[in-house]
């Protein structure tokens, strides 16, 4: 009977232990692949750059009545502009989330573009009444209307859609790592299911 007994109790101590292994190793498991997952979001966090190249020439004119409506003394300029353009994204900022208990990565926030523009003015044929003279004021009004048309015409580009492109394939990154550690990827409540799923919802910066 006691032989019995003993038999029993060492199967049971056999198999906690063999369960307690099993545990460990999942832990185990699970932390590296989390560790792998944070080494992938430090490895991307960086600047995703999309740049571009813009010229215009542009007209500036300014009349300024004197002695009420009977003269005006006018000035004017012709100003060639260069500029370029960078639109970046920082994935430093991604906000995310990591469950382990559930295996599941969710990018809660990307960040917002930033574009820089970096123009060079050149002027040419500067004309000016000594009545109406060129002021900081003139060249601030040019580079506040330059960068204006400059914007107009980025928007107008395919620059943002391809530097959103860019991005894309960046986070797409973390749908091939997550997928083959078994891990479920989410942008806030959307499983993403396919490489491409990026490419089909409404990703808000």
């Amino acid at each position: 009977m006691r032989k019995v007994l003993l038999g029993v109790v060492l199967t049971l101590l056999v198999i906690l232990c063999y369960k307690q292994c099993t545990n460990d190793k999942s832990t185990i498991v699970v932390k590296e692949h989390s560790a792998l997952i944070q080494e992938q979001l430090k490895n991307v966090g960086k600047l995703v750059v999309t740049e571009g190249h813009f010229s215009e020439v542009f007209n500036y004119e300014n009349s300024k009545e004197v002695f009420g409506d009977f003269f005006t003394a006018d000035k004017k300029a012709l100003v060639v502009v260069n500029a370029d353009v960078t639109i970046a994204y920082d994935l430093s900022k991604l906000k995310y989330d990591i469950d382990e208990v559930n295996k599941i990565l969710t990018l809660i926030s990307i960040p917002e573009e930033e574009i820089k523009i970096s123009p060079d003015l050149e002027y040419y044929d500067v004309q000016s009444d000594f009545l109406n003279p060129f002021e900081a004021e003139d060249y601030n009004a040019i580079k506040e209307t330059v960068s204006k048309s400059l914007m107009t015409k980025i928007e107008n580009s395919s620059l943002k859609s391809n530097a959103k492109n860019r991005l894309i394939s960046e986070l797409s990154k973390f749908y091939i790592l997550t997928n083959s550690l078994g891990w479920t990827l989410k942008y806030n409540e959307t499983p993403i299911t396919e490489s491409d799923t990026f490419n089909s919802i409404d990703i808000k910066l």
